[in-house]
């Protein structure tokens, strides 16, 4: 018998458009069970109904398990994720990770499995890009956020539970958010001194995301945290937020650092 998540897994795959015989030398399964799963064994949404409860769906409903991996998936999520729905029932959850960064496709698939053990993690290859990926019944639950269109055409509030997870865990947030959209980069200038140039060094980060809403929520926790920000002057729709200020790239060095 294969758990919720293998079964899951093959059937993402074939999803994307795979042949049974390639998502059999893949995973090991035999083209049958991969078939049966498909048309009558145990289709998706029986499995799906068979996983924990949503702590969101309770009749007293609580926060997500681990709450700083939610905090920081959050972040992930309204910059580079999405939620579609599956045709065989529940969701896909999508973070979009450039292959340059594996510790940062790392980190996701950490964050996934810690908010939602019972629903496994897996990547999909794309050219430039993988997409971290899980499919599960309650991802729309975890993430309301989640609508048709993209998501700077919809407006963007965080709901109660999420501000006081946000609130509680500003780093991870952060951390999140400048993952799927920002970086920290070392920029340079030269200065004359004593007749002679010198070139000088110095790091700041960036973010950017054409969601004004989702923007806001970077700087509004920002200034939590107690770090200096300005948005940079652009013709693009999108807008950059730049931390330059020498104390408060520190500090974001000392909890956020490069992506890796």
């Amino acid at each position: 018998m294969y758990d919720i998540g293998v079964r899951e897994r093959a059937l993402a795959l074939i999803a994307t458009g795979r042949s049974l015989n390639s998502v059999s030398k893949e995973t090991g399964i035999s083209r049958a069970a991969i078939r049966a799963w498909q048309v009558r064994i145990e289709p998706l949404p029986r499995l799906l109904g068979q996983a924990a409860p949503c702590p969101r769906c309770r009749p007293e409903p609580t926060a997500p398990q681990n709450t700083p991996a939610y905090a920081y998936l959050l972040g992930l999520y309204l910059g580079d994720g999405c939620i579609s729905a599956h045709p065989k029932g529940g969701h896909q959850l999508r973070i979009a990770c450039a292959d340059a960064w594996p510790g940062l496709i790392d980190a996701c698939r950490t964050a996934i499995t810690s908010v939602r053990p019972e629903d496994s993690a897996y990547i999909l290859q794309k050219q430039g890009c993988v997409m971290v990926t899980s499919y599960g019944r309650h991802w729309t639950c975890l993430f309301p956020q989640h609508g048709p269109g993209r998501k700077h055409e919809r407006t963007i509030v965080l709901h109660a539970w999420q501000e006081r997870i946000v609130h509680a865990h500003p780093w991870e947030f952060v951390r999140g958010l400048i993952h799927s959209d920002g970086c920290r980069v070392t920029n340079w200038t030269t200065r004359a001194v004593r007749g002679e140039r010198r070139r000088y060094e110095y790091p700041r980060y960036f973010f950017t995301n054409t969601s004004t809403d989702i923007v806001r929520l970077f700087t509004d926790t920002l200034d939590q945290l107690g770090v200096e920000w300005r948005t940079l002057h652009q013709r693009r729709a999108a807008v950059t937020v730049s931390v330059a200020r020498r104390a408060s790239v520190a500090l974001m060095d000392a909890h956020i650092g490069p992506k890796y």
